[in-house]
């Protein structure tokens, strides 16, 4: 049932046998065993595509829902244990994942020997169900997507700097509306570029729309590069907290209030939450508040 599911939704045998670590024969055999000992075809299949019979859709939403039983009851057996084990597969951004996540998830594995670590960092927006992880950290606003839980662990304070050289040679930005009259460093990832933004109260923030020659879609280089005083930057306060102490970056729009990006961790839903992740979701909402500070 379980590889019948994955072959569904994957959309494809040789999909469901590289997530399941599995030959594409061998995905075959099993769709093809369950045919024979229920006498009914499934799926129609051809060199191109393949589709569910109608009996096959009526069998795969209920097979959804024993394989999802069938984990909750698993998952009870390994809450018994009370200590979270077995292996943790966690999708998150490379910077922020790295700079961020990774030192708790890695004293996480330190208190729980048990508890293996399959860390995808990147950041590419991937489908959990597609990618087969437990848990993704993102950033930033989300979109509505069912059957997905959403739990804030964190909010990222956003300022905009610039390098002390610049700043002799162009003057400081006093108000939003100054920004306009400075290049900017500008992060793009897929390449969107977002606007800057600042709270008003309760209005909605204040849009500053970025211009100037430098794009990149790394964070670290953005921060590197306003370093060199190449123009302004709006970038999260953990990521240039020692560049800021160490006076190479100063902050900008001191009466401006910042503006908090919220980071989330996200899981598909069930019924039973494991507890390796809901372990996990806690330690990062523990932890990541004081780093982002």
């Amino acid at each position: 049932m379980a590889v019948f599911v994955k072959a569904v939704d994957l959309g494809s045998f040789a999909a469901a046998a590289a997530a399941l670590d599995l030959s594409g024969p061998m995905v075959g055999k099993h769709v093809r065993f369950l045919e024979e000992r229920l006498h009914v075809r499934l799926l129609n299949r051809t060199t191109r595509r393949q589709s569910l019979t109608d009996f096959g859709r009526a069998y795969y939403e209920r097979c959804r829902i024993v394989l999802a039983e069938a984990e909750a009851a698993d998952a009870l057996a390994a809450d018994q244990l009370s200590e979270p084990r077995g292996k943790l597969r966690v999708a998150m951004p490379s910077l922020f994942g790295r700079r961020c996540v990774l030192p708790i998830l890695l004293e996480l594995a330190r208190q729980y020997p048990g508890l293996e670590l399959d860390l995808s960092l990147g950041d590419t927006i991937t489908d959990l169900a597609e990618q087969g992880s437990d848990l993704a950290i993102r950033t930033g606003f989300l979109e509505d997507r069912t059957g997905l839980i959403a739990r804030r662990v964190a909010r990222q304070r956003m300022v905009v700097c610039a390098a002390p050289s610049y700043l002799a040679r162009h003057g400081e930005p006093r108000r939003i509306e100054d920004l306009a009259a400075h290049p900017a460093i500008i992060y793009h990832r897929s390449g969107r570029i977002r606007p800057w933004l600042f709270p008003l109260g309760q209005e909605r923030p204040a849009e500053f729309m970025p211009k100037g020659r430098f794009l990149l879609n790394d964070l670290d280089a953005v921060a590197d590069t306003a370093e060199a005083g190449m123009g302004l930057a709006w970038l999260p306060s953990w990521l240039v907290r020692e560049r800021l102490q160490a006076g190479t970056l100063v902050k900008l729009l001191p009466e401006q209030p910042d503006f908090l990006y919220d980071a989330y961790a996200l899981w598909l839903e069930t019924p039973h939450l494991p507890l390796k992740v809901r372990v996990t979701v806690d330690a990062l909402a523990a932890a990541l508040p004081a780093m982002m500070a």
